[in-house]
């Protein structure tokens, strides 16, 4: 995603405007007319797991078809309220805590347009998804940047704090992070915390990657929800999905836990945006959430041995790569390869290497912070990692 600043036509409105279409998607799109190895949209190209696609079939075929109660099926709310209290230790209420969204991409909207005002502000970490700046200006606030320092994505707490004031409605934590695969440590949640409760501002925190995660010796690698800290719990909105977990990103169901008062503004906003997401996959939602310990272990262990098998690829083909120790992407460092930018070394990579990632520009709210970096993900079978690495031979001649 990238701002722009040319002139408009009246008929398109002024937010509309300030910005472009995803990047990420549009790398898809071309990947897909180069004939690339997709390695830039954050999607699996091998199966759901054959129970949970068996369940939304067995769904569909006991007539499962209409609307789900619009704010969700409560045998998927029941079941998302279990999972979170084995895995977080909250309780949360499925009555009034919890709203079943299309995706987390709606849940975030939907929690933003819910409790922001005109003229307030977001505070966004950067490199930041690209959808969070269009969602904070669709939702009529000013989005405020603070910069994660590579090469372990960490944040000054002066700068951080300098941004909060009066103005600040909000701030969006993703952790385990997208782009970078950083994972907060509990030192910096409860720094993020103390500014959220002294600026009395809220706390969005997508948790999607919550359960891919890489423990190493020395580091405190533990997936920390804002919920969890003192005093947070009725300043934060948790938005969650199926997407990663369970390895079915089309099915966009997701979901946001909030208290009473926030959610009951969030399910008002998800009626008119969505209405409700879709009946059989929310359960089938149900069964997975229910699934038991054994299931996220072996998740975690399987994407390790993906970030693995990719990280040296990328370095011996000459990329400078930061390790991630969460979700399942890799940024790099494209310096020697002797580019000018992101954007054209992107296009060289998907046209002439066959190969696609997604320009770091895009994850920066000024994009010549990014201009020497590209993300690359490997939530991909073994067979796709391999023949991207074939290709990636052909970069070795420019360093």
């Amino acid at each position: 995603m990238t701002f722009t600043s040319v002139s408009r036509s009246r008929h398109v409105s002024q937010k509309a405007h300030s910005f472009t279409e995803s990047v990420i998607r549009e790398m898809t799109r071309e990947a897909l007319k180069h004939g690339a190895v997709n390695l830039s949209q954050g999607f699996p190209d091998f199966s759901a797991p054959e129970d949970i696609k068996r369940k939304a079939m067995e769904a569909i075929e006991n007539n499962i078809n209409q609307y789900a109660i619009t704010w969700g099926a409560k045998d998927f709310r029941d079941a998302i309220s279990r999972k979170t209290k084995w895995y977080l230790g909250l309780d949360v209420d499925p009555e009034t805590e919890i709203t079943v969204t299309c995706g987390s991409t709606e849940g975030m909207i939907a929690a933003m347009m819910a409790t922001v005002d005109p003229g307030e502000e977001v505070v966004l970490f950067e490199p930041f998804y690209e959808n969070y700046a269009p969602d904070a200006i669709l939702s009529d606030a000013r989005p405020r940047y603070v910069a994660l320092r590579a090469p372990d994505w960490s944040f000054d707490r002066e700068e951080l704090r300098s941004v909060f004031n009066s103005k600040t409605k909000a701030i969006i934590v993703c952790n385990p992070n997208n782009p970078t695969g950083k994972v907060f440590t509990r030192d910096e949640m409860e720094f993020i915390a103390g500014l959220c409760k002294e600026f009395d501002a809220l706390c969005f925190t997508d948790e999607i990657y919550e359960h891919i995660l890489y423990p190493r010796e020395g580091a405190d690698i533990q997936h920390i929800s804002m919920a969890q800290l003192d005093g947070m719990k009725e300043r934060t909105v948790v938005v969650n999905s199926m997407s990663k977990t369970y390895s079915v990103t089309g099915w966009r169901v997701g979901y946001c836990i909030a208290p009473p008062e926030i959610t009951s503004g969030i399910r008002k906003v998800h009626d008119f945006l969505t209405v409700g997401a879709a009946a059989p996959l929310q359960a089938a939602g149900a069964y997975a959430l229910s699934l038991p310990p054994e299931y996220y272990e072996e998740l975690k262990s399987e994407y390790r041995v993906r970030r693995d098998k990719l990280l040296p690829m990328l370095e011996q083909a000459g990329f400078k790569t930061f390790v991630p120790d969460g979700a399942y992407y890799i940024m790099t460092d494209i310096t020697q390869f002797g580019f000018s930018d992101d954007v054209e070394f992107t296009k060289h990579l998907i046209r002439e290497i066959r190969v696609a990632c997604v320009p770091g520009s895009s994850f920066y709210q000024d994009s010549a912070k990014g201009r020497q970096q590209v993300r690359f993900c490997f939530c991909k079978s073994d067979a796709t990692l391999e023949r991207a690495a074939e290709r990636l031979e052909k970069l070795k001649t420019r360093v």
